[in-house]
């Protein structure tokens, strides 16, 4: 499972589920313009450069 993953299926999780992700991962997704959130690559590469700094 990959960050898009990660993210979305938290964000589509119900209020009930205790399901969480790393901060450092919604940070990053959050920082992307909303339409910018549905695309796979760039969820994935806002992850990796919150892993990597360099990238």
């Amino acid at each position: 499972m990959d960050a898009f993953d990660r993210f979305w299926q938290w964000a589509n999780k119900p209020l009930e589920s205790e399901l969480t992700i790393p901060a450092e991962l919604h940070q990053a997704v959050m920082e992307l313009d909303p339409e910018k959130r549905r695309e796979r690559v760039a969820v994935n590469q806002a992850a990796a450069r919150v892993q990597d700094p360099e990238r």
